[in-house]
């Protein structure tokens, strides 16, 4: 049998008839799986609506364990930035570090002052009640000599430089003064001790103390040759008293410049009155310089900040 093909077949081949039917390069039409599904006709993908679009997906909940990792790391946060804070910000100070710092600067002073400075060649005190109340009126002393430094024991009579050891008396410091008429003389020890706590305790101690003599528990007295002190020894010690700022107590003994004997001044309230301001007087002159007003600790500038 002959097969004689039509003229529509004549110079294509089968692959370009399936290429051109179903639209290659030249046919123009959508490939099948190209083209829209017909009514009812399954999808490339499969049926219509597939594959099912995913609904909301559910809140993912923090364990524990997140939790607390949260927590330290804010924690941590907070402390550093305090920590900056602190480190930026002046350094402040508790009431008992500022008694610290205070007492350590007032106890510096007796080793760095000059003895010139911490018993000035002369002074001025106010005078006595019993000279009327006259605010212009002054009175002075002069220094006649400064001692060298020594143990309270060595400075100090026994009563007084036992319980000035037992508040922890590091050393006295003493100098001798005349008053301004050359009738009274006036030597001045300044106890150091570790703090104003002590020292006041110390002050109170000694003050509080008596003797059978009635002269109470003083400082020594330091004679110098060649000046109206040059016979001022213990045995003329006629008024004693003590008095205490900041870390150190300055004790007083006063007598006459002559060699009038040893007596009760207090039956004598004029001479009582005048030696009291003598060595009050003194005595204050002392602690001026070496217990002047500590400023209040701050930083910078504080031993440490």
């Amino acid at each position: 049998m002959r097969i004689t093909l039509g003229p529509a077949a004549h110079g294509s081949t089968y692959h370009f008839r399936v290429a051109t039917d179903y639209g290659g390069a030249y046919g123009g039409q959508p490939r099948p799986g190209n083209r829209s599904p017909h009514p009812g006709e399954q999808g490339p993908g499969g049926p219509p609506g597939w594959p099912p679009s995913p609904g909301p997906r559910p809140a993912r909940r923090r364990g524990p364990a997140a939790v607390a990792v949260l927590v330290v790391g804010v924690i941590g946060l907070l402390a550093a930035l305090a920590g900056v804070a602190d480190q930026a910000l002046p350094r402040r100070f508790s009431a008992a570090q500022r008694t610290r710092i205070t007492d350590w600067e007032y106890g510096q002073r007796w080793r760095t002052l000059p003895a010139g400075t911490i018993f000035p060649a002369s002074v001025s005190y106010g005078p006595p009640s019993v000279l009327g109340d006259d605010p212009s009126l002054m009175l002075s002393a002069r220094r006649v000599g400064v001692a060298r430094p020594a143990s309270c024991t060595a400075a100090a009579d026994p009563t007084a430089a036992r319980m000035l050891d037992r508040d922890g008396c590091a050393a006295m410091l003493r100098a001798t003064y005349v008053d301004g008429t050359g009738s009274y003389v006036v030597t001045v020890g300044a106890a150091v001790l570790p703090g104003s706590a002590r020292a006041a305790a110390a002050a109170q101690a000694v003050t509080g103390a008596a003797s059978s003599s009635g002269l109470g528990s003083t400082v020594r007295t330091v004679p110098f040759r060649n000046t109206p002190a040059a016979a001022f020894t213990d045995k003329r010690r006629q008024l004693s008293g003590a008095i205490a700022i900041g870390s150190y107590v300055v004790l007083y003994a006063v007598g006459y410049a002559d060699d009038r004997p040893a007596e009760p001044v207090a039956r004598d309230s004029y001479t009582d009155s005048e030696m009291t301001s003598a060595g009050t007087g003194v005595a204050r002159a002392v602690l001026a310089e070496l217990a002047a007003p500590v400023p209040p600790p701050h930083c910078p500038g504080t031993p440490g900040c």
